[in-house]
């Protein structure tokens, strides 16, 4: 198998970490991915929160319902909704720093480090907490928090395609599968 393809596979969200601090370089890495990552226009709207003390990883972890995993790292992914001139460019925040957000995800795993996303936006409870821990700015919006740690479970790879959820050529029910190159009938 394609070794890249082989790593995608092995990326699993960790729940449980060890209490290993992570080495200041190998977060410097996980920023530089997720500022590698491709981005509408260029506008580059995101803005990282690095969070390593106790007490705010305390708080966010209380504000999140799903979000209750203790690693001694968190990354708060947000969007800078005032780097936009244009009223179109404003309207992919979410997909640029979710793009951002996928290549944490893999850098984590690159570099030996488990991971989990947890959702932020669009509930605004979450947002509005979150941005008073973090003293964000009004323009500022926290679209999820990425817990990282050295992980302290282990889970196979796996892959969770389903067939039934790809059309070729136009959508089709999951019960029409006929124009698949790879149908069988």
């Amino acid at each position: 198998m394609n070794e890249i393809l082989n790593f995608i596979y092995h990326r699993r969200s960790i729940r449980k970490f060890t209490e290993q601090p992570i080495e200041p370089e190998k977060v410097t890495e996980l920023l530089k991915a997720a500022m590698a990552a491709p981005t509408a226009m260029n506008t580059q709207p995101w803005q990282f929160v690095v969070v390593t003390e106790e007490e705010l990883l305390k708080k966010i972890r209380n504000t999140l319902v799903f979000g209750k995993m203790k690693a001694p790292l968190a990354i708060v992914v947000c969007g800078n909704l005032g780097v936009f001139n244009k009223r179109v460019t404003n309207r992919f925040w979410v997909q640029d720093c979710s793009a951002a957000t996928q290549n944490i995800l893999l850098a984590a795993g690159a570099l030996g480090l488990g991971s989990v996303w947890c959702g932020v936006h669009p509930i605004h409870t979450f947002e509005r907490r979150i941005s008073q821990i973090l003293s964000l700015p009004e323009e500022v919006t926290p679209l999820n928090v990425l817990y990282i740690g050295y992980p302290a479970e282990e889970k196979p790879a796996r892959t969770q395609y389903d067939p039934a959820k790809v059309s070729w050529n136009g959508y089709q029910k999951a019960d029409v599968l006929s124009d698949r190159p790879d149908s069988t009938s």
